[in-house]
């Protein structure tokens, strides 16, 4: 029988086995960590690192979350997604600001507004028709041919114009004075070549004046104006004052934007 032979290896051997393991030890948690901020500091909204953010992965790379039958729910809106060539693409849906008109009433207009609104009348010499013909009505019915345009206003005033479109397949039956101061190609307000789809005739006069859509904007927003104002003057009007004074501003608002050459067309 062969003697049972006990190998001890010395003390210093041991001790060096020891501060390998701990040291290798020591290597695998810093890699670990150098490579754990690789993927922080690689990952970014803009360009996230798909293995911090499994969602991202295709369906192909992760289980697919499904709802129902063949529809996959996303992980969030306005996040990268996957694409068939692998490069990440932004989402296509936006969120957009939706812009609301606000308005603020002008103490100075109402207190005017509402000094005429207690004995109403068409008299200019009230501070609030007085402001509404200086801005707003004197500028938009102010045409090329001045004389004309005088003879406008004043039958806007009078409630004695009349606007009516023009046939334009057949030749215009109109006199004399009408053709010097416009035909079915010029304006007769601003004397510019246009294309004149209605005319307008003053009182009883027979003559006719052709005029372009921009001047008939004009002329129908100073209308719509007096028109309102005659309804408060015979009582037509049953809104509280504050409503009425809104009314008017956007009536004013109505000549303001004609006046600087705004108009609709019919779609027809």
């Amino acid at each position: 029988m062969r003697p049972f032979v006990h190998f001890t290896l010395p003390f210093h051997t041991v001790s060096e086995h020891l501060c390998l393991d701990f040291v290798s030890q020591i290597d695998v948690l810093q890699a670990e960590v150098t490579a754990l901020k690789t993927l922080v500091l690689t990952s970014t909204p803009s360009s996230p690192n798909r293995q911090l953010h499994p969602q991202l992965q295709s369906s192909g790379s992760r289980g697919s979350h499904r709802r129902g039958a063949g529809h996959i729910r996303t992980s969030s809106v306005g996040a990268a997604f996957q694409t068939s060539s692998g490069k990440p693409e932004p989402s296509t849906v936006s969120i957009q600001s939706v812009a609301t008109e606000e308005r603020e009433m002008d103490s100075v207009l109402f207190a005017e507004f509402l000094l005429w609104r207690e004995h109403p009348s068409l008299d200019r010499s009230s501070a609030f028709l007085s402001r509404v013909y200086r801005e707003d009505i004197g500028p938009c019915l102010s045409f090329t041919r001045s004389e004309l345009s005088q003879l406008v206003q004043r039958a806007v005033e009078n409630n004695s114009l009349t606007i009516e479109p023009v046939a334009m397949s057949a030749l215009p039956v109109v006199k004399a004075s009408a053709l010097e101061c416009g035909g079915p190609k010029k304006c007769a307000l601003s004397g510019l070549s246009r294309v004149c789809q209605h005319r307008i005739k003053l009182g009883d006069k027979g003559s006719y004046y052709y005029i372009s859509p921009s001047s008939r904007a004009r002329i129908t927003a100073v209308c719509n104006f007096f028109t309102y104002i005659r309804y408060i003057l015979q009582g037509l009007v049953r809104q509280n004052a504050e409503q009425i004074f809104w009314e008017v501003m956007r009536l004013r608002r109505e000549m303001t934007v004609a006046k600087l050459g705004f108009y609709l067309t019919d779609q027809g």
